[in-house]
């Protein structure tokens, strides 16, 4: 069965979906749109794509799938109207402005025997996957600490995002998907959450940083920046053996290990910038190695590939709606935490 798809809200992130991530001629198609604006829909018409000016018009339309668009705090609404008009529903992230809403909507899902899904996209980003693959191949020995960080200082851009009650902030928008790699990557559960949210700019948290503890022992941080001038890498993991780093999403990095398990400072007598101290001299060349990371590939349309294969009962869902709900409940506690300043623990 293909798959045809009616649209709510299309808006720049729908547009996206549209021209760069549902493959074309594959069976999976965007059919129709709905939006409260009349400009988005004038510009869904000039693309070819049927427009209905109201949403139970669109709902009650031959579409079997409805993807949901809009700002956050509305997800819950048309995914549980979707399902109940009988359509399966991939809805943008994050899912729900909280997990009790999330919880609404996996229950409407069974009961009408519909998909729900979450378009977490960032799971097929290269930058993840490197790591990902480094991380379970061992390379690093036991990986202990994983710092995960998008920083940038060009504020938020100027729509919902900046108000909170319509579920804009950084935590809602960028730290989502980093949570959610991380939980992706491990599969132990995390059982402690600390986070520090800001309002330097705007009234929503617009610099953040979440810590996480697993516990099978990793760390973890999470940081969202949106005023910083000067970044760190994007993803710092270091394990008993060896340290990665890598700069951006393209992936550009390496692998440093140590040759030897410890270096024999017993004749060392050069000066150095640091002082009299060993422990964070710079380790002599001769007793490490740096290695490429490993090349990965994947595409964005993979997706959408794995939502008309689920939908014929040919494969299990990328992004399965148990998974999000632990994504979600940890941003909750990571509210919860910053609101009462305190660590909060969890077994999730």
């Amino acid at each position: 069965m293909d798959v045809k798809i009616g649209v709510i809200g299309f808006g720049w992130m729908a547009f996206h979906h549209y021209s760069e991530i549902i493959p074309k001629g594959e069976g999976i198609e965007v059919a129709c749109a709905y939006d409260i604006d009349p400009a988005r829909l004038e510009f869904a018409k000039e693309l070819g794509i049927k427009t209905y000016d109201s949403l139970d018009a669109l709902l009650a339309s031959d579409v079997n799938t409805v993807l949901v668009a809009t700002p956050n705090d509305v997800h819950k609404k048309y995914a549980i109207a979707a399902l109940r008009a009988g359509k399966h529903v991939i809805c943008e992230k994050p899912a729900t402005m909280n997990a009790g809403e999330l919880r609404e909507i996996v229950k409407a899902a069974g009961e009408c025997g519909k998909i729900f899904t979450v378009h977490h996209n960032r799971r097929t980003d290269i930058d993840f996957l490197t790591v990902k693959k480094v991380v379970e191949g061992g390379a690093l020995g036991r990986t202990f600490f994983v710092e995960s960080r998008v920083q940038g200082a060009n504020g938020i851009p100027g729509d919902w995002r900046r108000v909170a009650s319509a579920g804009g902030g950084m935590l809602l928008d960028w730290a989502v998907h980093l949570i959610d790699q991380l939980l992706y990557m491990s599969k132990s559960r995390v059982v402690q959450v600390y986070s520090v949210m800001n309002c330097i700019n705007y009234d929503v948290d617009d610099n953040i940083k979440v810590f996480l503890q697993f516990e099978d022992g990793l760390f973890a941080q999470v940081e969202v920046l949106t005023a910083c001038f000067q970044p760190l890498p994007r993803w710092h993991v270091v394990g008993s053996d060896g340290t990665l780093d890598i700069q951006g999403f393209a992936a550009d990095g390496s692998i440093v290990r140590g040759t030897v398990k410890e270096v024999d400072w017993s004749l060392d007598a050069v000066k150095h910038a640091a002082g009299t101290t060993r422990t964070m001299r710079p380790r002599p060349a001769s007793t490490i190695e740096t290695l490429e990371l490993p090349k990965v590939s994947a595409q964005k349309s993979d997706y959408y590939r794995n939502f008309r294969a689920a939908v014929n009962g040919e494969a299990e869902l990328l992004v399965k709606p148990q998974e999000v709900l632990r994504v979600i409940e940890i941003c909750d506690l990571c509210f919860e935490s910053a609101k009462q300043g305190k660590s909060m623990s969890c077994s999730i």
